[in-house]
């Protein structure tokens, strides 16, 4: 009897009934808080660190004489980070050097040939004044023996002599003439020269200035301040203008470009506060403020974007790439790492 008593008592204990109650209780404000968080927040976990990656790449073609940096050292704007063999460029620029210094010569005997002309001009002139004065003497002793021949004071042959003069004379100052015509043409040929000369010299000077440019090549700075990345080249190896050598990682900036679906983004703009959680460091809480918003969603950006036009067209959720700008940065950028990933939390409400 006493048995049956007990066990009724346990029957109408209120406990069980209480912890129901609490467990329910706990659900609900749970479920609340979730519901209501989800209501008032976008979130998103396809979301990563980024900043500026640099490729280091040669800008002339050759071996690699000597690498001054290793896998992940800190390098400062400027600094020498690889050097190229230039030896082949060297050889080159003195041969260039030396046909630079020839071609200065042929401009020195052009200039020096034009003066000779010019001289030579001036004596043709010369001779042109004096080979007149000639012809007018000749001119007047022929009319003076043709006088006398006709007064019959002397000869047929002296008449015929005086002739000859005149001829002579008209045939040195038709010669002088002549001669003045070719000096002048000597002379602008001379000058043409002197003009090809000088741009030869210039054309000589420009490819000296260019061989010096890519010995200057050779020696490749970091274009700009962070950490080397890999190694993907060794010393002695072959590397071809254009290649990548490394890539310099931007250590001092950083961001956060976290792809929202397109159905989330209705409410964002430029300023909004935004929460980021690091998933290699679960504890630490930043903040962050939305920067700007891409004008085109993340598909537009591959290789091969999709086409709505075709026939066997699925509707797909897209998603926008939103930039999130770090609050605090200098606080935080040691534990920053490109390609982390994040979680992000934007309160809309």
């Amino acid at each position: 009897m006493e048995n049956n008593s007990t066990t009724e008592r346990k029957k109408k204990s209120p406990l069980r009934f209480i912890i129901l109650g609490v467990i329910l209780i706990a659900g609900g404000i749970f479920a609340y808080t979730k519901i209501s968080f989800a209501l008032s927040h976008e979130t998103t976990d396809n979301a990563q660190v980024e900043t500026q990656i640099t490729p280091v790449l040669p800008r002339v073609s050759g071996y690699i004489k000597h690498i001054a940096v290793n896998d992940y050292d800190s390098v400062k704007t400027g600094q020498l980070v690889v050097e190229l063999d230039d030896d082949e460029l060297q050889t080159q620029l003195r041969q260039m050097q030396a046909d630079f210094a020839a071609a200065e010569a042929d401009l020195a005997n052009a200039k020096a040939a034009l003066n000779n002309a010019i001289v030579s001009l001036k004596v043709n002139k010369g001779n042109i004044d004096l080979n007149e004065v000639k012809v007018q003497q000749a001119k007047e002793d022929f009319d003076r023996n043709q006088n006398l021949f006709n007064d019959q004071a002397i000869t047929k042959k002296q008449l015929n002599d005086s002739r000859y003069a005149l001829e002579q004379t008209n045939q040195q100052y038709s010669n002088s003439r002549n001669d003045l015509s070719t000096a002048e043409t000597r002379i602008a040929i001379l000058q043409s020269t002197i003009q090809k000369s000088i741009a030869t010299l210039a054309s000589k000077k420009a490819a000296i200035d260019q061989q010096q440019l890519k010995i200057s090549y050779t020696k490749i700075y970091a274009p700009q301040a962070g950490k080397i990345g890999k190694r993907n080249v060794t010393e002695g190896q072959f590397v071809q203008a254009g290649a990548p050598l490394f890539s310099i990682v931007n250590d001092s900036t950083y961001w956060i470009i976290a792809n929202f679906k397109e159905t989330q983004i209705k409410k964002f703009h430029e300023g909004m506060p935004a929460n980021i959680e690091l998933d290699a460091y679960p504890g630490v809480k930043l903040t962050g403020r939305i920067a700007s918003l891409s004008e085109a969603t993340g598909a537009r950006f591959s290789l091969l974007p999709p086409d709505n036009a075709s026939g066997n067209f699925v509707k797909v959720t897209q998603r926008v790439p939103v930039k999130i700008e770090i609050d605090d940065l200098d606080s935080h950028r040691n534990i920053l790492r490109a390609g982390l990933s994040a979680y992000i939390t934007v309160p809309v409400k």
